[in-house]
């Protein structure tokens, strides 16, 4: 009976310790010995901008998991010619696969396909080219214009008939954000909207004076639609510093410190979440698995969650943990 019960006890032990073993390498995949560390280039615009944190933490944790080194590389601004010339760069320095995105429908086709060819994968981050033929493998981001139909109606009950709405840019060239506004005026076409739209930029002060100024030009204007980070937390400052309590809301896209607060507020109404942190970090799983395994990547849609005040809470814990 004493020898049953100590082998019960040795399996007890040694399973867990197989399992361990068996399921560590998809944990952390390192390259075998002798193996050709990995190299990953993520290539994007506006670089340091703010909302790309969660995307930089989520493609640093897959690399740490993946055993591979990733670089964070891009333009200061809305540069489509430099964007593509650090693209044939990073072939050129070696890089074994390319995290791009892909801000515009047409103008990195050719050098897509040129790495592709000289044997660099590419799939597309944030941003992909959805509507025309490319030649980038996968892409993790947002469906853009349904995100932007499901704002709409999120907020459908509040926009009278005929109203006249303001409806801001960060950046002017950026498929992005086109198509998200594409997707709100869709979601209210019913109501005859008529529409002004303001391009702000990215820096989040110089947004506000020209929101604040559009919204004094026209007092019909009540509503505030953002496409992006900068400009979605510019219109919620505007509101709380000089519009509050008068009728004036705001809805838009992304997570911030500040749009989270101003949701919690109720100056913005609500926020569509496009998960950056996985835009961050299947590229990273996908790359390295086509590059040593032959495991072909595919789409991954990263989502339109809705974050309103019953649910700002939870993702405001989150969001300091640069997970959302």
């Amino acid at each position: 009976m004493r020898k049953i019960i100590t082998s019960i006890l040795l399996v007890c032990l040694l399973v867990p310790l197989l399992t361990a073993r068996e399921t560590e390498p998809l944990a952390t995949a390192k390259p075998a010995s002798g193996e050709k560390p990995l190299r990953l280039a993520f290539i994007t615009t506006c670089k340091d901008a703010p909302f790309f944190e969660p995307v930089k933490k989520g493609m640093r944790d897959a690399a740490e998991k993946m055993g591979v080194a990733c670089d964070w590389l891009g333009t200061e601004h809305v540069d489509v010619p430099a964007q593509a010339a650090l693209v044939r760069k990073a072939v050129a320095d070696g890089y074994d696969g390319i995290a791009l995105s892909i801000i515009d429908a047409k103008a990195f086709d050719a050098v897509v396909e040129e790495a592709i060819k000289q044997g660099v994968p590419v799939v597309a981050f944030n941003v992909d080219d959805n509507g025309t033929p490319n030649a980038r493998l996968s892409g993790v981001s947002q469906q853009f214009v349904p995100a932007g139909r499901a704002l709409a109606k999120r907020v459908a009950a509040d926009v009278p008939r005929e109203a006249h709405l303001l409806a801001t840019l960060h950046d002017r060239g950026i498929s992005a954000l086109d198509e998200r506004l594409l997707g709100m005026q869709e979601g209210l076409k019913d109501k005859n909207i008529r529409w002004t739209v303001v391009v702000t930029g990215n820096d989040t002060v110089k947004a506000e004076a020209l929101i604040a100024d559009a919204l004094r030009k026209d007092p019909a204007i009540r509503g505030v639609f953002g496409t992006g980070q900068a400009d979605t937390e510019a219109a919620g400052h505007v509101i709380e510093k000089h519009f509050a309590d008068r009728g004036y809301w705001a809805a838009g896209f992304d997570l911030s410190p500040e749009i989270l607060r101003l949701v919690k507020s109720g100056r913005i109404r609500c926020t569509v979440d496009q998960q950056p942190y996985i835009q961050g970090f299947y590229p990273v799983v996908q790359l390295t698995h086509y590059l040593r395994y032959g495991i072909h990547p595919s789409n991954v849609d990263a989502g339109a969650t809705i974050v309103d005040q019953e649910t700002v809470d939870r993702v405001i814990e989150l969001a300091r943990k640069k997970y959302r």
